[in-house]
């Protein structure tokens, strides 16, 4: 927990932006009206080349700017940027995201009361506020398998939000898409890690923070608009690419236990996911799969070794909220259960 009381707590929200002026201009003064008096705003550009900074600099000259100079990517773009932001509080923010109301404090409110290091509000859906939204619904879970899913949301299924996901809540992992992290466990984890590129690297940093004894928490009081999808298109073969890659460098970096057994087990259903994507004729879909697994093999080595010096940096018996130890996987397309509420999970008393 931050040793500073919360009216010293300096908070900062960076927006990475690359070629989003059109978010930007759609979303940008909705975080400006509900964030300025209470938070710094920034933007941080990953090379742009459609005016971005320009339009910045002509239309909200009281953004602060930082220009990186090329794509670094999310993961390697926030770790540039927030080395050159000073705050106690970060708020790592998408461009496609709308504020609807006062959010800084209330989130940070609940953030002090629980002792949590990093938090996210509630997300939901920007073109249908009533649903919950894909990356971070009411807070994210990881099962057995390293199947990271959502309260609000399994797999495609999303639920209508009601006071089930309004709780505030103890969670495995915060949505990178409006990620309060306190200044002090950013710098012990070591920010993101800049070679996942995109994608998984805020569950990546939850999963570290935790097993160094540190806690996470989803606000769902505080609710947020994610419009989703602005960078990457959940169809992009790329995308599918780096989730099923990352996911497995994520599990193999931070699971305790013997790692050739479940990644084995892992890397099993993601081929059974590939042949059911090529069943379909999502014929791009199969081959990153398997391209994915490829580099997996050729990270290996490296993977190991932040395996190892990670183990030195965790906490003994450091509990794991938000850990199911079932698999997601059988419960939604097996056994036919369609919300994370029916799913019966050990929610922590501390939750």
């Amino acid at each position: 927990m931050s040793d500073v009381t919360r009216a010293d707590q300096h908070v900062a929200v960076v927006i990475l932006n690359w070629n989003g002026r059109d978010h930007l201009e759609t979303y940008l003064p909705s975080v400006l009206e509900h964030s300025g008096s209470e938070a710094d705003v920034w933007v941080a550009d990953n090379g742009s080349t459609d005016g971005s900074l320009a339009w910045l600099k002509a239309n909200h000259p009281e953004v602060q700017t930082i220009a990186l100079g090329r794509n670094w990517g999310f993961a390697e773009g926030y770790n540039k940027a927030l080395a050159q932001v000073e705050a106690d509080v970060f708020v790592l923010l998408n461009s496609d995201v709308r504020i609807v109301s006062r959010w800084i404090d209330p989130v940070l409110d609940i953030m002090d009361s629980r002792e949590w290091s990093v938090a996210s509000p509630l997300l939901v859906q920007d073109i249908h506020p009533a649903l919950c939204e894909h990356a971070g619904a009411a807070g994210g879970w990881m099962d057995k398998d390293g199947f990271p899913f959502c309260l609000g949301r399994l797999f495609q299924e999303v639920e209508t939000v009601d006071d089930w996901h309004r709780q505030n809540r103890d969670v495995f992992w915060a949505s990178g898409a409006a990620l309060f992290v306190r200044k002090s466990a950013w710098v012990e984890a070591g920010g993101l890690d800049g070679d996942l590129f995109a994608h998984m690297e805020e569950i990546d940093l939850c999963w570290r923070l935790q097993n160094m004894g540190h806690r996470i928490g989803c606000a769902g009081q505080v609710t947020v608009q994610h419009l989703g999808g602005g960078t990457l298109q959940s169809s992009s073969p790329f995308k599918t690419y780096l989730n099923f890659r990352n996911n497995l460098i994520v599990m193999v970096k931070n699971r305790r236990g013997a790692w050739p057994v479940f990644a084995f087990r892992r890397m099993t259903l993601d081929g059974i996911a590939a042949y059911r994507m090529l069943s379909q004729g999502q014929w791009k879909q199969f081959l990153a799969v398997g391209k994915a697994h490829g580099a997996f093999y050729l990270t290996l080595p490296r993977v190991l070794r932040q395996r190892a010096q990670l183990r030195k940096h965790a906490k003994p018996g450091a509990e794991l909220v938000g850990w199911w130890n079932k698999s997601v996987v059988w419960a939604h397309f097996v056994q036919g259960v369609q919300r994370a509420r029916d799913l019966k999970l050990p929610f922590s008393d501390r939750s």
